[in-house]
């Protein structure tokens, strides 16, 4: 595939909301927790430093000893020889079994549901989980695969031709926010 440029179409969400809807997620995990064992798996790269502040978040509403993982889903993406050019494999980080655990699964936008799938496959690599929930930052739709967060801190409709792109400082961003871009051939 060629360069794609983008053009910003609109900021859904600015330092603040990225800030409130990571609180909120962790609130709702909380509620809707009545287990211990729960452990968060970022899913490379956006993903993990989403659930970083989701870790911080969670021990503010009173979780604790909450094990923390990364999770690099490269080589089980369905796409790998067909999409990826020069595939780049990252680190996955899971230095606990996860058999028996409550898995929270951590991505920062959930769109058609090829990464959580490839996710779903790698984690079975580490064991067999009691419970996976998925928790994204953002939920912009446009499904092909049956899969839904469980928890999403913003749902926003876009179209095919948009990209949603999540810019924290954790990246090398000047500021926090979310952008909905239109790709331009």
């Amino acid at each position: 595939m060629g360069e794609t440029n983008k053009i910003e179409k609109r900021v859904i969400m600015d330092a603040r909301a990225v800030e409130l809807a990571v609180s909120d997620l962790a609130g709702r995990i909380r509620a809707a927790s009545d287990e211990d064992q729960v452990c968060l798996i970022g899913i490379q790269t956006g993903g993990v430093y989403v659930a970083q502040r989701l870790h911080k978040a969670m021990e503010a509403v009173g979780f604790k000893d909450i094990c923390f993982g990364r999770l690099d889903i490269t080589l089980y993406r369905d796409d790998i020889f067909t999409a990826l050019q020069q595939p780049v494999v990252r680190s996955t980080d899971i230095r606990f079994d996860l058999t028996g655990k409550n898995v929270i699964l951590v991505d920062d936008v959930l769109y058609t549901g090829r990464t959580i799938r490839a996710a779903l496959d790698a984690l079975v690599d580490f064991g067999r989980p009691r419970r996976v929930r998925l928790a994204v930052l953002v939920d912009r739709g446009l499904r092909e695969y049956p899969i839904q967060a469980d928890f999403a801190g913003r749902t926003v409709n876009t179209d095919a031709n948009e990209t949603v792109q999540v810019e924290l400082v954790e990246m090398g961003f000047e500021r926090d926010r979310v952008v909905v871009y239109e790709r331009q051939s």
